[in-house]
């Protein structure tokens, strides 16, 4: 494990998908993380890349050839290695391999920087193409924290409170993790998602091009709370296992097929275009206090 700190905040990552499994406010002690209890979902913040989501058959096409992929990809599954650390921060690089390439054709180099800035910590994606042809990906993260933050306070205790009033527009999920072609509206209290365990029953709330860029996670009883940012991320879920203590807040550049896809990767919505030798970046940030 690889523990990042400051005079505010701590984070600790595992060099094992490059996984943030703990995020503690000094002062308070508090962990904003979930523990990852297998028996209700053993991952606290798994990194998304080169697919987010589902893919329809867990398969794409490609220049008329068919790979396959599961859910969300494989960078979750590897050992990244850690290219440069500081006290307040820590690079940690996958690199293109045989492995990779018989599923996904393409050669990169995929980094994640985190860093702290006082009470804040900033999640940086950078994928690198190193190869001669364009590459197409998709990347994201599934970070979990912990509901309730205190043990004085409850699950419905707490909302997701975004900086935007929005009109949203629920886009469901199919049984096997595809999009449904038609979007439904979803209910809310101005900006206010209520949290409750029966929200997440029938899978995760998936949002496309917000106009919010920011969502807090916050209760009335307790001035402890999250804001996350997620500007640059053109699609959201937000998820949590059944009857679990947590709440996934999910920047997405990239989604899941829709569940009329043709399965060409070129076509696929959200996929991201980068020519040889360019460099694509997006930074997720959460504050906690």
């Amino acid at each position: 494990m690889i523990t990042i700190k400051n005079a505010l905040v701590s984070a600790t990552i595992n060099p094992k998908g490059a996984e943030l499994v703990s995020l503690i406010h000094q002062a308070s002690q508090i962990e904003y993380m979930w523990s990852a209890d297998p028996d209700f979902w053993g991952k606290s913040s798994p990194v998304l890349f080169p697919i987010v989501g589902s893919l329809k058959d867990d398969t794409f096409i490609f220049e008329d050839k068919e790979y396959h992929l599961s859910r969300h990809g494989f960078a979750r599954d590897r050992i990244f290695e850690v290219e440069s650390q500081s006290e307040d921060s820590v690079t940690l690089i996958l690199e293109s391999d045989e492995a990779s390439k018989k599923v996904f054709p393409f050669m990169f180099e995929f980094r994640l920087h985190y860093s702290l800035d006082e009470n804040r910590l900033n999640v940086k994606y950078s994928v690198s193409n190193t190869g001669n042809t364009a590459m197409f990906f998709s990347v994201g993260g599934h970070p979990a924290f912990k509901v309730p933050l205190v043990d004085e306070t409850s699950y419905e205790d707490y909302y997701l409170e975004f900086n935007t009033i929005e009109d949203f527009m629920r886009w469901p999920l199919t049984k096997e993790g595809l999009i449904e072609a038609i979007p439904e509206k979803f209910p809310t209290n101005d900006n206010r998602i209520l949290l409750t365990k029966e929200l997440f029953y029938q899978d995760a709330l998936v949002f496309k091009h917000l106009q919010s860029d920011s969502v807090t996670l916050k209760s009335d009883k307790i001035t402890h709370q999250l804001k996350f940012d997620f500007s640059g991320f053109p699609f959201l879920g937000i998820w949590a296992a059944k009857n679990a203590d947590f709440v996934c807040i999910e920047p997405w550049c990239g989604i899941a097929d829709s569940a009329n896809h043709n399965q060409q990767l070129t076509e696929k919505e959200g996929i991201n275009h980068l020519n040889a030798n360019e460099i694509f970046e997006r930074t997720w940030r959460v504050e906690i206090e």
